[in-house]
């Protein structure tokens, strides 16, 4: 399933559609609504226009600005960049307890959500009002802070905790493919044995999260509208 997602954009290993998954007995994910990757700024120009080519108009940047790296081939200009850091590290207090190691895992997603519904909720509105096209959401690697507004994405179209798992377990064998690319060691082992000291697995961390609340009301208590909750599930389902 995660395979055939996998987007072929020159310049990126993590990039994959979520689209085909299961929401419900009938109904699906729609293609082509929302992708999931790395920094987008190694894509070269080929990379680029394979993006424009899937329909991407719109790119939503978690990074923060000591994070980002200038683009390796002209991004073109009719793409929207929204940038809204996702981590807030003024709240020193949350990452004593939460950063580090575990901010690299799924360990941090229930207490992050807890924490900061209004910074979720104001990813998501910006997915909701983005122009129409595809829309790519992104952090440095792809996998725990994308991973993380993808979880509060799915569950909130009813999809299967089961297949947002395998979709986070997939970002470790890219994230494998591109660490080899730039010479550093694949992180997972450290990751799941980090997990395992606290007693859980990744695959029980997101089930938990996916299942912990109803989504439509945490995402409302961040400040999201009815309106914008219409626009993401209208995005989103085929």
């Amino acid at each position: 399933m995660a395979l055939e997602r996998n987007l072929d954009w020159d310049g990126l290993l993590n990039a994959r559609d979520l689209g085909g998954l299961c929401v419900g007995a009938e109904r699906r994910t729609r293609w082509g609504a929302v992708a999931r990757s790395e920094d987008p700024a190694a894509l070269t120009a080929a990379g680029w226009s394979a993006l424009q080519r899937h329909g991407i108009r719109t790119i939503i940047d978690l990074t923060g600005d000591d994070e980002r790296e200038p683009d390796a081939a002209p991004r073109p200009p009719e793409l929207t960049t929204v940038r809204l850091p996702l981590d807030d590290y003024s709240d020193t207090e949350f990452w004593e307890q939460w950063g580090g190691g575990i901010s690299y895992t799924p360990l941090y997603y229930q207490p992050f959500l807890d924490r900061f519904p209004q910074r979720v909720a104001e990813v998501c509105r910006a997915i909701a009002r983005a122009e129409p096209g595809g829309v790519l959401v992104h952090c440095g690697g792809g996998r725990d802070r994308t991973g993380l507004i993808v979880l509060v994405l799915l569950v909130l179209v009813g999809a299967d905790p089961a297949d947002i798992a395998s979709d986070y377990a997939f970002s470790h064998v890219r994230r494998a493919e591109l660490c080899a690319r730039v010479g550093l060691g694949d992180d997972t082992p450290k990751i799941r044995q980090l997990i395992a000291q606290h007693g859980t697995s990744e695959d029980e961390l997101i089930r938990e999260a996916a299942t912990s609340r109803d989504m439509a009301v945490h995402l409302r208590s961040g400040g999201l509208s009815e309106a914008d909750l219409t626009a993401l599930r209208d995005r989103l389902i085929a």
